[in-house]
Parts: structure tokens; sequence; C-alpha cells
């Protein structure tokens, strides 16, 4: 007797092959081994690395985390080991973990940037998301993501540096103008886009009578954010219906996946909701597959109702 087979969860961009469309969001699973203890990593789909820097950075000093209800503010700051030592002994354990590696290449520099796309393009991660949308950091970062014109001076020389790499842009919600921003990374040859990086955020520390961040503002992330975040996907992929999309941004059950899915995302990231339940991908991904089989889809591309 034959085994009836399940519906195909997998999916591909720009030539890389994801298991599923579930992908750890940068900044919030490390580099994969870290939870290697705690769920079995190798479900996912994709795994997109810390934000990494051509070298070593500290990050932010003070506070980092402050809880608000229905959401997380962070002020990391990018720290990071540096390129080199990612390449050298980070990424060999990341690969043996078996989902596709997504290398989350910032830089305060136009010349960081095009370096750090030189040595990922030399190396074997699988995509590099072009972080141009950090609100945390006080040079580059969101300052490259915010109007067209600057996202276009970092994308296109990243994209003419690439020769086995596909690209895929990270976007900030904070742009004034999303799409013409996003319009600018696709005329620079990205071949997907990422959407949202976390919204610029202020909180204050009533007894201090300061703000609890040392750099004032942070950035905000968490349930609080998703709807936003699920509109700015829905009007991206209306505009521009052929360049595949990630959303990201409060995803922490398998119905807000859906929603993503369904409003034309080709796959999403989960972020600060591993902190609360590391294994939220996982079932993330069982609840996805259930929903296709209760309506009778039989790939992930079949979801969208674009």
């Amino acid at each position: 007797m034959n085994k009836i087979s399940g519906p195909d969860l997998s999916f591909a961009v720009a030539g890389v092959n994801f298991k599923n469309p579930v992908i750890a969001a940068s900044g919030t699973f490390g580099y994969g081994s870290e939870y290697t203890s705690i769920i079995d990593v190798k479900k996912l789909g994709g795994i997109c690395t810390k934000g990494l820097t051509l070298m070593p950075r500290a990050g932010n000093n003070g506070m980092r985390l402050h809880e608000t209800p229905a959401g997380l503010m962070n002020s990391i700051g990018w720290e990071n080991p540096g390129l080199e030592v990612f390449l050298e002994k980070e990424l060999p354990r990341l690969r043996i973990l078996g989902p596709a590696v997504i290398a989350n290449l910032s830089g305060s520099s136009i010349e960081e940037y095009t370096e750090g796309a030189r040595l990922l393009d030399a190396s074997s991660v699988d995509m590099i998301e072009l972080n141009i949308s950090c609100p945390n950091v006080k040079a580059g970062g969101m300052s490259f993501g915010l109007e067209p014109e600057a996202a276009l001076s970092v994308a296109e020389p990243v994209r003419r540096v690439l020769s086995h790499k596909p690209l895929m842009v990270k976007l900030s919600p904070n742009a004034p103008d999303l799409i013409a921003v996003a319009r600018a990374c696709i005329n620079a040859g990205a071949d997907a886009l990422s959407l949202v990086n976390t919204f610029k955020a202020l909180a204050i520390d009533i007894h201090k009578r300061k703000p609890v961040f040392d750099n004032i503002s942070a950035g905000l992330s968490g349930p609080a954010i998703r709807p936003i975040a699920l509109r700015m996907v829905w009007e991206l992929r209306e505009v521009f219906p052929s360049v595949p999309i990630v959303g990201v941004g409060g995803i922490s059950a398998s119905v807000d996946a859906l929603e993503f899915l369904l409003a034309g995302a080709a796959a999403i990231q989960v972020g600060s909701a591993t902190f609360v339940h590391p294994a939220t991908m996982i079932e993330i991904i069982g609840g996805i597959e259930e929903y296709m089989i209760q309506y009778g889809y039989h790939s992930i591309g079949e979801l969208s109702i674009r």
C-alpha cells in the first residue's frame, strides 16, 4: 500500500532551496548552534545570522532589552565577532545544522558593505540579507534604508560584487516611502525583499527620569507591530507581484505566519517569539502543514490569495 504524502512546504528563491517557509530571524537565533539542545534546529527552513560586520563590534552600551506591552525593544548594536571569525568558526557549525543559511550583512559605509559582500560571496552561505534597516546604530544601518537614493547607493555596489550568491534586502518600516525604497533595491538587482525590521521607538524610565536606552531610541518588535508589518507586505506584493517577499514582524503562532503567506509572502521569519518560547518555529511549521491538509493545499505557493 503506497504511503500518502503530505503537502509540500518547500520553495526556492533565486536558486536557493528551503524545506519550508519558516526562517529564524537575524539577531534572535545567534548562529543556530545555541538552540540545538532545546529544539530540533534541522527542521527549520532557514537560519538568518546575527548582523555581521567586516570588523568585530562590541555592540551598544547600557540597557539592551526592554519589554513593552505586546512587544520588545532592543538596542543591541550589531554585536558580532566580525566576518573573518564568522567564516572560520561559526559558519562550518552552522552548515552542519541543515537549514539554508542566510548571512545578514551590516555595515557603516558602502565600502564596508561591499567588502563584506565579497567575502560572503566566496563562502558557503546560501544567500545574503542586506541589512539597511537597523535603527540601533549611529552610522550606516537604517540611514541607508530610509530614502531610495541611499538604498540604491549601497544595494547596487553590493549586487555588483556578488557573482554567486542571491541578494535579499531587508527594508525599514521607518522609510517615508517604502515602495520607492523597495523599487530602488529591485532596480539595483535585489532577488528578494524581507520586511519589516524593527520600528524606531522610545521608552523612558520614570524613576531615573531619562530614556531607558543610552542611544535614546531603540527598535520595537513583537506582536504589537504585526498588523502594520502585514499591511506593508500586502502593499509591496501588490506593486511587485513577481518579487519574492519574506514577511517579518510579530509572528508568534501559525495563524500569524499564515496571514503573511496568504498576503503573498513567500516565507516568514520569526524573531522575538523565540525568546518567549524557543519551540515557536517548530510549532509554526506543524501548524502550516495542518492548515494545508485541512484546506487541501498541495504546495506552499498555493496559499497566496493575491
